[in-house]
């Protein structure tokens, strides 16, 4: 149960406490990579320069990835938003549990390769082809198959997912060649192993939230199918796509390999699939589709009956997929838990796109609402369009269904994802990024106005960066030139720091914003939160970023 505040002078702000999360707006110098300095944002210049502000962590080992060159993610910093604590994230869990045999020795891998032996047939992988290290990574794909070798599987086949997000734009040779080798050395009398098919990830397979299933649709007809376009090898196949329509790997079209006219690797009965992405959110829909006798969301032609598993549980209250290789971390005395048991009302609002991130993974990966009275939750639809073309996404109608939760004085504790910065900022338009950071800013506006009608405070902070890099830079911050002397777009996260601005007028100066010795990350705005609402952060929490006076 919560424990109020032992300070008199300091009994909570009177009004609400909103949380801004500004998804992908990190913070770097104004060079011409940085779409955020580039924009004109008077409301977001005014708060960095007149609010306390720290710099908080949004990567590596302080959102629980392995190491600190790893790019934080929306999933990994929600959760760590909303649990108030750092716990092992996918990418670590993973590795781990292949480095000491423990996912080799489990049930899971043990029923997909006895499916394969008993029926003779093929073991498949699925998922995202590159060592981005937020969805997925090359090495546990190749550490599985070392491993199927091993254990004496016949026939292999690898469905591709190109990135050219999380990495590079154009880097998909980067893996295909040096991967083609390494299947060239294992290939033998006795092992049959080959590439079957892919596509772009934006294009094919891994759609989330629901928000498009025909990218699911068409992954299914591509990688089961093996219906699409046919090509000889999947460089083939991304250098013509690429001379063809000009397109970043991303948005390749679906491919299907062939051998004399035949797609060399459907997926038929009898069969066992790995979907190898340890990230949940795009993972769910494509697991569905595997894994659910009674799926309606598009007609499959022909379900085989076969054993299919994910990297991960993607979803731990719904138990999607129903069998997987490693358990997720297990998120546990999370923020909205502990606010709901204080009896604290709460709002949660995005649109399509990162409404999964402001409840899904801001509660510790948890389907559903730790208390139907006292929580809402509200999806603003996202449009179904590139978002270059429409850079200002849902952020005016989010914005206007927030003031109206607000001003409707139901909740005390409000928070908010604006996607503009992150899903903008992937499609490497320098421009269009530009432009959904000046739309956010008209919102900020808006949004602190009835904050400070209502005596409230705001903590205006991200997830993680992205925005604030358009380009590639060398280490030395200067950008990258192709051979034609043009910038090469970079369509990833950064490494980045991110703002944690605490914008409160009303409070009375009744506490101080620590000092910023670098050591705060996307954890500590838990503790804040609850402190600004009036009660004492639990034992177990990262600590608070601003003390009692």
């Amino acid at each position: 149960m919560e424990t109020k505040l032992n300070k008199a002078s300091f009994k909570g702000i009177e009004g609400p406490v909103l949380t801004i999360v500004m998804d992908g707006v990190g913070l770097t110098a104004a060079n011409a990579a940085n779409a955020v300095a580039a924009a004109n944002t008077p409301t977001l210049d005014m708060l960095m320069e007149k609010y306390p502000m720290v710099k908080l962590k949004a990567h590596g080992t302080a959102v629980g990835l392995p190491g600190d060159d790893d790019m934080g993610n929306s999933e990994v910093g929600h959760n760590a938003l909303g649990a108030g604590q750092v716990f092992a994230q996918g990418a670590k869990l993973v590795s781990q549990s292949i480095e000491s045999g423990k996912m080799f020795a489990g049930e899971t891998w043990k029923k997909l390769i006895g499916n394969v032996k008993d029926n003779n047939s093929t073991l498949h992988f699925l998922g995202l082809f590159s060592d981005g290290n937020v969805h997925s990574h090359i090495d546990h794909l190749k550490a599985m198959i070392n491993q199927a070798k091993a254990e004496g599987i016949a026939r292999v086949r690898i469905h591709i997912l190109i990135d050219g997000r999380d990495v590079g734009e154009t880097s998909a040779f980067d893996y295909i060649d040096p991967f083609e080798a390494f299947l060239a050395d294992l290939r033998d009398a006795n092992f049959d192993i080959k590439i079957a098919s892919g596509g772009g990830r934006m294009q094919i397979t891994m759609d989330r939230y629901e928000a498009n299933w025909k990218m699911v649709e068409a992954g299914w007809k591509t990688h089961v199918l093996g219906e699409g376009r046919q090509f000889a090898s999947a460089h083939e196949a991304v250098e013509t796509y690429r001379a063809e329509l000009g397109v970043i790997d991303q948005d390749l079209p679906a491919f299907v390999i062939a051998e004399n006219g035949a797609p060399v690797g459907t997926v038929g009965d009898g069969d066992s699939v790995v979907f190898f992405n340890f990230r949940g959110d795009r993972s769910i829909e494509i697991s569905k589709a595997f894994d659910d006798a009674e799926f309606t969301h598009f007609d499959r032609v022909r379900y085989p009956k076969l054993v299919y598993a994910g990297m991960l549980e993607y979803d731990g209250d719904l138990h999607i997929p129903s069998n997987f290789l490693v358990n997720p971390p297990e998120i546990t005395n999370t923020m909205g838990e502990y606010l709901t048991n204080s009896g604290v009302s709460i709002l949660a609002i995005s649109e399509t796109q990162k409404y999964g991130h402001v409840t899904y993974f801001w509660n510790g990966n948890r389907s559903g609402k730790f208390s139907d009275e006292l929580e809402t939750y509200i999806e603003i639809p996202s449009d179904v369009v590139p978002f270059e073309q429409r850079p200002w996404m849902k952020c005016a109608e989010i914005t206007d269904k927030l003031i109206e939760c607000l001003e409707s004085g139901k909740y005390r504790c409000l928070r908010v994802n604006f996607p503009n910065g992150d899903m903008v900022g992937h499609t490497g338009n320098f421009v269009a990024t530009q432009c959904s950071m000046e739309a956010l800013d008209l919102q900020l506006a808006r949004i602190l106005k009835v904050v400070d009608k209502l005596h409230g405070a705001a903590i205006i902070t991200a997830d993680h960066g992205n925005a604030d890099e358009m380009y590639e830079l060398d280490k030395q911050g200067n950008l990258k030139l192709g051979k034609d002397g043009s910038k090469k777009s970079k369509t990833s996260h950064t490494l980045n720091r991110v703002p944690c601005i605490i914008y409160d007028n009303f409070s009375g100066g009744a506490y101080t914003v620590k000092e910023d010795a670098g050591e705060f990350g996307l954890s500590n705005v838990a503790a804040t939160t609850v402190n600004l609402l009036g009660y004492e952060a639990p034992a177990m929490w990262d600590a608070s970023i601003i003390e009692l006076k």
